[in-house]
């Protein structure tokens, strides 16, 4: 079923019977992705006094709770309120979905004690495409990272240069298969989220970051129109499912 898109003046046509997702799941078990030194998601039924909420348990209906940390538990968006004193939700972003992105492959390169993702492999890889969204795979790439439990492994990141670079080339959303864009310990620095949102200066309010996605081998670098779908949370992060679609030559 293709269709066509109507961006900056030129048209381009997607087949949205191939969609391409690029998120990570949460399910209630110890095999979800975990950041951040936290338990893993719970899932099961609701318990109040002698009710279970579960067909199983002879209920009509399943009837689950949820617990879970958007920022520890799978692929989720965020917006600057994430590190702000004040409150400033992610489902108030966004006044579309659907946006021009370029999918990246880079392996991080040694950075004194890190590995890191810096901005001359973000100007190689980019070169002098505009988009509004960029993708980043990481290598080492594996299925693995849908349930790598990161928490203190000090995992790859995204100098503060190269987090400035992406602002300064406007592209408003960041995608990236890691559990953050910053060091894992940086003692609350957060210097490449304060670079990307351009937090001391013309803060970039309509920028956003998503971090746990897994990017399949299959799909190759290159441009795609991009589905940026959130669950509609009051918070400054919530879960999400990026859906990519090739274009049609």
């Amino acid at each position: 079923m293709t269709t066509t898109i109507r961006h900056n003046n030129r048209n381009y046509t997607i087949d949205l019977s191939k969609p391409l997702d690029i998120s990570i799941s949460i399910g209630g078990m110890k095999q979800n992705v975990i950041a951040w030194g936290i338990d893993p998601p719970q899932i099961g039924p609701h318990i109040s006094g002698d009710y279970e909420g579960s067909v199983e348990a002879g209920q009509s209906v399943n009837f689950n709770d949820i617990k879970f940390n958007p920022h520890a538990h799978g692929t989720h968006t965020e917006c600057y309120g994430h590190i702000t004193k004040e409150v400033h939700s992610v489902n108030k972003v966004f006044s579309k979905y659907f946006f021009k992105a370029e999918v990246i492959t880079i392996a991080p390169e040694k950075y004194q004690d890190d590995f890191v993702i810096s901005k001359k492999q973000l100007r190689y890889a980019i070169g002098n495409k505009k988009r509004e969204a960029i993708i980043i795979r990481t290598l080492p790439n594996t299925v693995q990272k849908k349930r790598i439990h990161y928490s203190n492994s000090n995992p790859p990141y995204l100098l503060e240069e190269a987090a400035k670079f992406l602002a300064e080339i406007g592209v408003d959303h960041l995608l990236i298969d890691l559990p953050s864009v910053d060091r894992e310990e940086d003692f609350g620095a957060l210097l490449a989220h304060r670079a990307f949102w351009d937090m001391d200066g013309d803060v970039r309010k309509q920028a956003t970051i998503t971090e746990l996605i897994f990017v399949n081998n299959k799909i190759l670098d290159g441009t795609y129109f991009l589905s940026l779908q959130l669950g509609p949370f009051e918070n400054d992060a919530a879960p999400s499912r990026p859906v990519l679609y090739a274009i049609q030559e």
